[in-house]
């Protein structure tokens, strides 16, 4: 099947008039709604082959312009069928984004707007509400007030950034020079593979990344980061950067972070922090202490796009030292230079020159939730997934790869490997849910995620049917 785009229209030299947009909006604002109200009409996992909607879709762009009704028509004809829908209440792949609604009607004023909060002067109201808004979640995570703050678009970007910061103190010249290809970076074997992809683009490269040994409970052991920046000494390497972990990505283990900062200090490591999951959790009280020794990072990374309910992307990097980050990436050009005096540009902290208004729908958002609407969002998804672990942890024909302390059950069968996986394919062959998989003690592990705003109680009671039918089909 192929499709051809037709159109009758004159060519277009101006936008979409104010009346036409009013009517096209209201008819998305209600498609919208309608989704939102019960995304589970729609099936989460998109059924669909490689290539499928290129060949449905012409090679070459449209010559003349088409009518919105066409547009419209082929996104839910053509495009939303063969979507993933990360926002959808049976999404319990990887980790969870969830997109609440303030944070959408946010991202229409984001989008009409189009400021770029690159410079202060480019857009004072932008660069001021990114400083707020930071200090804001700053405050309510219980993290020094003194740290600078800035928002990115994941923590990939954020943990590149911490990466060139630390390259700075270790190595000044290498800014203009390059790397002398000594410095040695440390990571857990649980530990995110975007740390592996920064060392990769800031010149560290992948054999100067070491992999540090986990206990059992898949956290970082401190006495096997400590013999392995003794070994790098000997060898005349410089050691210059570690990351703890806040809620892995396998199994939302914590690192012991304290007594990994006291290394770092010892050796005089950048210790970067990553809590792009798990930090959310610290509104808490009660998981206040997964954040135990954080203070004493050099940065630290936060997605409120998974646990605080706002639209990707949303990426908070922090660090205790601005002045190192600013000189790592600052450079004058004439025609970005201002007279706004003691003014923060975040061009100058970070890869980025264009920066999307972010700030705003963080701010929509935790006004609207406020810090107790997100706390009980949280616990509820904390509760949803303790259900479901107590249940896979009862039923003898299961055990659970990890402890379910986060919003994440990773399990397994016992009848091992083969069963797991195809017992995962079953689980996701219907559409209706998502979950996905990862390694642990070397074995393959089922990962099911709580995080969407909009996943109720029988929505997790629906997924544990479908994961006992797969191995037991109703006749």
């Amino acid at each position: 099947m192929t499709h051809d785009y037709v159109s009758d229209i004159a060519p277009r030299c101006h936008d979409m008039s104010p009346e036409d947009f009013r009517l096209h909006g209201k008819l998305l604002l209600e498609w919208i709604a309608n989704y939102l109200e019960d995304p589970r009409q729609y099936p989460v996992l998109a059924r669909c082959q490689p290539g499928e909607l290129q060949r449905l879709l012409p090679a070459a762009g449209p010559e003349k312009g088409e009518s919105m009704e066409a547009i419209l028509d082929d996104f839910e004809e053509l495009i939303l069928p063969r979507l993933t829908l990360w926002n959808h209440p049976h999404f319990h792949a990887y980790f969870s984004i969830s997109s609440s609604a303030p944070g959408i009607l946010a991202e229409l004023l984001i989008a009409a707007l189009d400021v770029n909060a690159m410079l202060w002067k480019s857009s004072p109201a932008a660069t001021e509400l990114e400083q707020i808004t930071v200090s804001w979640v700053l405050e309510w995570l219980g993290l020094p007030s003194a740290w600078f703050g800035m928002i990115v678009d994941s923590a990939s970007n954020a943990v590149l950034q911490a990466v060139v910061a630390a390259r700075q103190r270790a190595e000044p010249e290498c800014r203009a020079a390059g790397s002398s290809g000594r410095l040695v970076a440390y990571v857990s074997e649980h530990t995110h593979s975007s740390v592996e992809k920064a060392a990769i683009a800031a010149g560290i490269g992948q054999r100067n990344v070491r992999p540090i040994a986990a206990d059992a409970g898949f956290r970082m052991k401190p006495e096997a980061l400590a013999q392995a920046i003794r070994a790098d000494l000997v060898n005349n390497m410089k050691p210059f950067f570690a990351v703890a972990t806040v809620g892995t990505t396998s199994s939302t283990a914590v690192d012991p972070v304290a007594a990994i900062a006291d290394l770092c200090r010892e050796h005089g490591l950048w210790l970067h922090v990553d809590g792009a999951y798990g930090g959310s959790f610290a509104i808490l009280p009660e998981c206040r202490h997964w954040l135990d020794g954080v203070e004493g990072a050099d940065s630290f990374v936060v997605n409120p796009h998974k646990m605080m309910m706002v639209p990707l992307d949303c990426s908070l990097f922090y660090t205790a030292h601005p002045a190192l980050l600013r000189s790592a990436f600052s450079l004058e050009a004439e025609y970005l230079k201002t007279d706004a005096a003691g003014a923060i540009d975040f061009m100058d902290y970070g890869l980025a020159l264009g920066r999307r208004f972010r700030a705003l729908k963080l701010w929509f958002v935790l006004r609207f939730f406020g810090r107790d609407g997100l706390a009980a969002i949280l616990r509820e998804n904390l509760r949803m997934a303790a259900w479901l672990g107590e249940r896979i942890a009862a039923d003898a024909r299961f055990e659970l790869a990890a402890p379910a302390t986060m919003g994440l059950v990773c399990f397994r069968l016992r009848q091992g490997e083969d069963a797991t996986r195809e017992l995962m394919r079953s689980i996701n062959a219907s559409g209706r849910f998502f979950v996905s998989h990862t390694v642990l003690d070397s074995r393959f592990t089922i990962r099911a995620a709580m995080g969407n705003i909009r996943t109720e109680q029988r929505d997790v009671e629906q997924l544990w049917v479908a994961i006992t039918e797969a191995l037991d089909p109703p006749e």
